[in-house]
């Protein structure tokens, strides 16, 4: 029997991962891990001003990506510092971010179409820029992370102008008037294709597409708006970038999450906290890589309840490729410690 060779110092865990090798113990990070929970994150954007200044000066932006990996030695991967409002940002619409109570979009496109908008792709480079900065700082081992938000997702902000109550503005448009909704994801799912795109060239090494409201589609609807275009976008993606992994995160899918899998062609798949592990590891396809699917409100908690928590998920994922995240971004009131107890146990003391 051959004797194992030991990995290279370019060996990035969460990338092999993610093109489908096992790793034990398994990669880590978490999503919105780079932000407000870190009171380095809070003393700088006091410093640079409001959440949109920060995003767009590149050089506090980096800086924010990489924090997390400074407290944490142990992540295995960068989650780029942004927002996934800057594509419709781009499209056309203003943006601003009001202070406790969140992000605002204007026109709402209830009241404008998309011909009424003047894109400003422009709007994308800073983005870029934060990558080559981040890039250019990280450890070989750890993997960097792109993303976008899915058309669907990015939609529901574009119609009511601001985050709604079961996206109720949208799914109503899209009964209404089917062919101004067709247009409104069609233009999402090309900007997006070029931004992630852009991330890659500029040094990502997988992207990922967040779908943070798809739980509250109907059958029907989910295969429309969120299968078909994430499918859309992903092949598109592999015409340019065959070999960079898109992760695909339909967090609420419940059911319809192995066909989410089996149809959007994602290399690998985000669970979010409400999916029983064990049940979503008998429904996705066999050797599909998984992340997640720690609750959020788990890693407040601390203690036993975390540490059972976390071993329910290490223990149904342990026959799979697998990375281990949230089901969802990290809590503001989460304390540090209880994030260091969370590396200990996934990494084994490391």
């Amino acid at each position: 029997m051959p004797e194992s060779v030991p990995p290279s110092p370019s060996d990035k865990p969460l990338l092999a991962v993610l093109k489908g090798e096992r790793r034990d113990p398994p990669p880590i990070w978490m999503m919105r891990q780079a932000g407000r929970y870190l009171p380095e994150y809070r003393a700088l954007r006091a410093d640079k001003g409001g959440f949109l200044d920060l995003v767009y000066d590149s050089e506090a932006a980096a800086e924010v990506t990489l924090q997390p990996l400074r407290r944490y030695p142990q992540l295995d991967g960068a989650i780029l510092f942004s927002d996934i409002l800057i594509v419709p940002f781009a499209i056309g619409q203003e943006l601003s971010f009001v202070a406790g109570e969140g992000p605002r979009l204007a026109p709402t496109m209830l009241d404008a179409r998309m011909r009424d908008l003047e894109p400003h792709m422009e709007r994308l480079q800073p983005i870029y820029e934060t990558v080559r900065r981040v890039k250019a700082e990280l450890s070989p081992q750890t993997t960097f992370l792109g993303f976008a938000g899915s058309p669907w997702t990015v939609a529901t902000y574009m119609i009511a102008g601001q985050g709604s109550r079961e996206q109720a503005e949208a799914r109503r448009l899209a009964y209404s008037d089917p062919g101004k909704f067709d247009a409104i994801l069609d233009m999402i799912a090309m900007v997006t294709v070029d931004y992630l795109s852009g991330q890659i060239e500029a040094g990502v090494d997988a992207v990922q597409l967040f779908d943070s409201w798809s739980g509250s589609l109907a059958p029907a609807q989910f295969e429309r708006f969120v299968i078909a275009r994430t499918a859309w976008i992903v092949a598109e993606l592999k015409k340019r970038h065959p070999k960079i992994p898109v992760i695909g995160f339909p967090r609420g899918a419940g059911g319809k999450l192995g066909a989410y899998a089996r149809e959007t062609g994602v290399d690998a798949i985000g669970v979010d906290e409400t999916a029983d592990p064990n049940w979503a590891n008998r429904e996705l396809p066999q050797g599909m890589p998984v992340q997640g699917n720690l609750d959020p409100l788990a890693l407040i908690g601390g203690g036993a309840p975390l540490s059972d928590a976390v071993q329910r998920v290490l223990d149904a994922f342990s026959g799979r490729p697998h990375i281990f995240n949230l089901g969802h971004g990290i809590q503001q009131d989460t304390p540090l410690a209880h994030v260091e107890e969370l590396m200990r146990q996934v990494k084994g003391g490391e």
